[in-house]
């Protein structure tokens, strides 16, 4: 006898296979007949396959009819073609075994509508529900992708430290990991004295893998970070986690213009295998969540069309020639909003969009200067219905332009000398971008809460499970 998936039980060629199936109750229907009707699901796919118990099973009185949303059970029987509609197969069982029952009067899934913001109070349970199951499968989906995507095009995955001593962005948004007694700390001079912390200096979880990434691309050639980042940012929007996975490619000898094409092929091979992979979880999405029904459109605009390449110059002057009101005012100098990001992607191109060379006073000092002195050669890459999902740059090589980036804002180049050794020996054009994961998923499923694509959100006063 088979042990199988209720995924491949759901499969026309299954049919008259004797299989073992385990999983979990979604509901169970008793017919007048003398038999029962149970949902299974094992969190294989999104559907769930039906399975008849007769009610000459030995323990249906005592089990089968007792059975309750949420029980795990083990069941053995043959897979039959199913009459009813919607459904290739069933299972006609001949053995129900109960492993563990979950009262119907403490289980808090039972068959009903959950609204998001009560499920992240359980998030140790939604993984059960349908929303959470194809968030889960999308996002290993999103993942596989990722790593075959870089790995076909000869990158190396590198695993960046979550403890570090520099902050990538500049903004000071960090979390401190230390060992010192927050009740007695040392101190010298009136200060906290870091030297006798664990790492002898203050340390913080990364914000970004970008920096130590560029040392090995400038060994390597072209290199990949995929992990956990942190920012401790007191946004409680739902956009923004204190803790979420970015993935930031870094490449030799690439000019901002081969960074675009990359970063399109990127982004394009993530929503061709979601498509391939994820059809009947993207059906979901679009089916069931509230003003999502023109999920696939959106995908297939970004996957069919080329991305507009514009100068953020250009989007300004777009901006203001709209004669829209705006919510934050636009002017040459200002940081584009998720407003601004969306006109330009949705109503005035109405296709992917990268925006790129931006004003120097916005963005951080790794970014590498234009000869016009007022702006460096950053992208941003825009898409209808999110705005921003990817951001990058061509990194600045030249030693003695990025130490004075780094002194214009406020940086002691000496707390960065191995990441000045990069432009010191053998220094070489180069460039990356970042994508967040949990922004992608929020893209490709439509969801509307960041909070509800990861699955232990952390967030301002909230760091439960």
């Amino acid at each position: 006898m088979d042990k199988i998936s209720v995924a491949e039980a759901r499969k026309a060629e299954a049919v008259g296979k004797r299989v073992c199936l385990q999983g979990w109750v979604r509901t169970r229907r008793d017919s007048k007949g003398g038999f029962s009707f149970i949902e299974l699901n094992d969190g294989s796919c999104q559907g769930n396959v039906q399975v008849v118990a007769p009610g000459d099973l030995a323990n249906y009185e005592a089990v089968v009819k007792h059975l309750h949303t949420g029980a795990s059970v083990v069941i053995e029987g043959e897979v039959k073609a199913s009459p009813a509609k919607g459904q290739a197969t069933e299972i006609l069982a001949s053995r129900v075994e109960l492993v563990g029952d979950a009262s119907t009067e403490t289980y808090p899934l039972q068959k009903k509508g959950h609204g998001f913001e009560f499920l992240r109070e359980i998030a140790h349970l939604r993984p059960r529900t349908n929303t959470f199951g194809a968030v889960t499968r999308l996002r290993h989906q999103v993942s596989m992708s990722i790593h075959q995507f870089f790995h076909e095009r000869g990158f190396y995955y590198i695993h960046t430290p979550i403890v570090t001593a520099s902050d990538c962005e500049g903004a000071g948004a960090l979390f401190r990991v230390t060992t010192i007694d927050p009740d007695a700390p040392p101190r010298a001079e009136g200060k906290v004295d870091y030297t006798k912390d664990f790492f002898h200096k203050p340390a913080y979880l990364t914000v970004s893998g970008q920096l130590q990434g560029e040392a090995f691309a400038c060994a390597l050639g072209k290199i990949y970070t995929f992990g956990p980042t942190f920012r401790a940012e007191n946004s409680n929007t739902p956009r923004h986690l204190a803790e979420f996975w970015m993935i930031e490619p870094e490449m030799a000898f690439y000019e901002l213009t081969d960074n675009m094409e990359l970063a399109e092929a990127f982004l394009k091979r993530i929503i061709s295998d979601a498509l391939k992979f994820c059809m009947e979880d993207l059906k979901f999405f679009a089916d069931r969540l509230e003003n999502n029904k023109g999920l696939f459109e959106k995908l297939e605009n970004v996957l069919n069309n080329p991305f507009r390449r514009v100068s953020y110059t250009e989007g300004v002057e777009i901006l203001l020639k709209s004669g829209k009101t705006w919510e934050f005012p636009v002017a040459w100098g200002s940081d584009l909003q998720s407003e601004h990001e969306r006109y330009l992607a949705e109503q005035h191109f109405k296709c992917p969009v990268i925006l790129y060379d931006y004003p120097r006073t916005l963005k951080p000092f790794y970014m590498k200067v234009n000869d016009d002195g007022k702006t460096v050669r950053a992208m941003d890459v825009l898409v209808p219905g999110v705005g921003e999902i990817i951001g990058g740059s061509q990194r600045e090589e030249r030693l003695d332009v990025l130490e004075s980036r780094m002194k214009e804002q406020g940086l002691n180049p000496e707390g960065y000398s191995w990441y000045c050794d990069l432009r010191r020996y053998g220094t070489v054009p180069h460039s990356g971008f970042g994508l967040g994961l949990e922004r992608t998923i929020l893209f490709l499923s439509g969801m509307a809460n960041i909070r509800d694509v990861i699955p232990f959100p952390r967030t301002p006063g909230n760091a439960e499970f």
